[in-house]
């Protein structure tokens, strides 16, 4: 039995790794990872945000079929989960830090404790740190080590006060009020290797760490590690004004800068300056910088407890960040940056060594991630994932009939706040959009708001709607076909392959379910 290491980062973009030749950020140890395993670089989430995102990834499943839509919308107890699959392996999976899961409030008493947070832990998972779903035991942690700090949440992220200025600096630049080998990232790991050290029969551990996601503050010396005036520049129009005009949604976001607010940014920090712009950069690759430092440590504390060769390791994230991209931040936007993300899988054994240093640039997706798990400890993937596994690519295998698009989506309702159907005139269901990608077009349709079409051959930072252009109506068509055909196939089949008749009960194979190759047409 393999252990496994499944790691995830919160908010990476795909391109943030050194090893795919990035013009700023330096991620040695992932660079090492990638070139001992295979790295995915057309690699997408399923959705945002976060726990959106992670339940897709922990089920197998696409948002429309698990519908738990929003960080706080309930994941129906139905469903199983890696973590419960796993189990049936015989493994006891175990979790340190979150996974952003909303529990099914159904048969629980409206004062049940489990009903107050969305960050609830995935069925199946053994939480080994209690509170570091948030940052409760990272604060206690720094507490006993001296810091002090008030109770209001994000205290502990207040930069220090004047600190004193660096050429180029902007607002983010301050750095964070603890010493690196303080921070969240490094306890987190802390906990990790502890585990890791002491655990002797096949584990399956889940690292889920939260940079670098916002605040964009780093201890010292990743604050300083970038220099903003050597930071890529920014992709967009020439102005916030003139994004907003691309469609009703992205005025929506915009206005009043939304887009700060729904993701936690602080606005005072984040302005649309470029000096602030650059910054913001220049701090969030320091943050990346300081995870993979850590993950540099912590596989060195799977080698020396002698289980690296073993050991599945994954490496991945949620979903990515626009990073003033079409003049915005987060991830509830519908361009690539906030849906293209990186993907490392390194699985141990000669059987891979011909795939190792690989780079993949066929679509894989989040949802490919439990089949892949599955399918390499000897499991089968349930009926209910939507993925494919991966491990054929792992072994150096190119499959056949692999996807030719990705399809991602975003639900942005807000069951406290009715400001979508109030400022957009749609109701609360009507608060969705889809995504269909392929290497040539990209098409996003929404549930009562015009669709687009951008040309990605064309225009690959998607500034020109292609959709009134007579020229594009065949692609358009074709895209719009791609996305209803998908829908038709993909939606929920959990006993669609089961038949009841006079010899019983009748079952579908799995080679003629999903990700099975398609057999030629006749």
């Amino acid at each position: 039995m393999y252990n496994v290491l499944l790691i995830t980062a919160d908010q990476w973009r795909a391109e943030c790794l050194s090893g795919l030749g990035h013009p700023t950020v330096k991620t040695p140890n992932l660079d090492a990872l990638a070139a001992d395993g295979v790295l995915f670089r057309e690699h997408y989430t399923q959705c945002t945000p976060c726990g959106p995102s992670r339940t897709s990834l922990l089920t197998g499943m696409y948002m429309m079929n698990h519908r738990s839509v929003r960080n706080g919308t309930p994941l129906d107890s139905r469903f199983t989960t890696l973590a419960l699959e796993m189990r049936k392996l015989g493994y006891a999976p175990s979790l340190i830090g979150y996974t952003d899961i909303s529990l099914d409030p159904r048969g629980r008493d409206r004062n049940d404790p489990a009903l107050k947070t969305y960050a609830g832990t995935l069925p199946g998972f053994t939480q080994l740190v209690p509170g570091s779903e948030g940052e409760s035991a990272w604060r206690k942690h720094l507490t006993r080590k001296g810091y002090h700090f008030p109770p209001e949440p994000d205290a502990a992220y207040v930069p220090v006060s004047g600190y004193a200025r660096g050429p180029g600096w902007g607002p983010t630049f301050a750095p964070a009020p603890f010493k690196a080998e303080d921070g969240d990232t490094a306890f987190t790991t802390d906990q990790a290797i502890e585990f890791i050290a002491n655990e002797r029969k096949p584990w399956f551990l889940h690292l889920s760490l939260l940079r670098p996601h916002p605040p964009f503050i780093a201890p010292e010396p990743y604050n300083a590690m970038y220099d903003p005036a050597k930071v890529p520049g920014f992709n967009g129009l020439a102005s916030r004004d003139e994004e907003a005009l691309q469609h009703p949604y992205m005025a929506y976001m915009m206005r009043d800068f939304r887009d700060h607010k729904r993701d936690g940014h602080a606005r005072g920090l984040h302005k649309p300056e470029d000096r602030a712009k650059r910054q913001l950069r220049a701090t969030y690759y320091g943050l990346i910088t300081e995870v993979d430092h850590h993950l540099g440590r912590l596989l060195n504390a799977v080698r020396q407890a002698g289980a690296y060769d073993n050991t599945l390791v994954i490496f991945t994230t949620d979903h990515g960040e626009q990073l003033w991209d079409h003049w915005a931040l987060g991830k509830e936007f519908y361009f690539d940056q906030s849906f293209h993300i990186p993907l490392i899988v390194r699985l141990p054994g000669a059987d891979a060594d011909r795939a190792r240093g690989r780079v993949v640039d066929d679509f894989s997706q989040s949802i490919d991630l439990m089949p892949t798990i599955l399918d390499c400890l000897g499991g089968r993937p349930p009926v209910q994932c939507d993925g494919a596994s991966l491990k054929p690519w792992v072994l150096g295998e190119t499959p056949a009939n692999w996807r030719q698009e990705v399809f991602f989506e975003l639900d942005f309702r807000d069951v406290g706040d009715p400001a979508p159907e109030r400022e957009l005139g749609i109701t609360l269901d009507e608060c969705s959009l889809a995504v269909v990608r392929d290497r040539r077009h990209k098409y996003v349709h929404f549930a009562a708001l015009p669709a687009l079409l951008f040309d990605m051959a064309a225009d690959p930072q998607e500034h020109r709607n292609c959709l009134a252009d007579p020229a594009y109506a065949p692609a358009a068509l074709q895209m719009a076909q791609k996305m209803l055909n998908w829908r038709l196939a993909m939606a929920d089949r959990t006993m669609t392959g089961m038949k009841l008749s006079s010899k019983g009960l009748l079952e579908c194979p799995p080679e003629r379910r999903v990700g099975a190759p398609r057999p030629p047409a006749a």
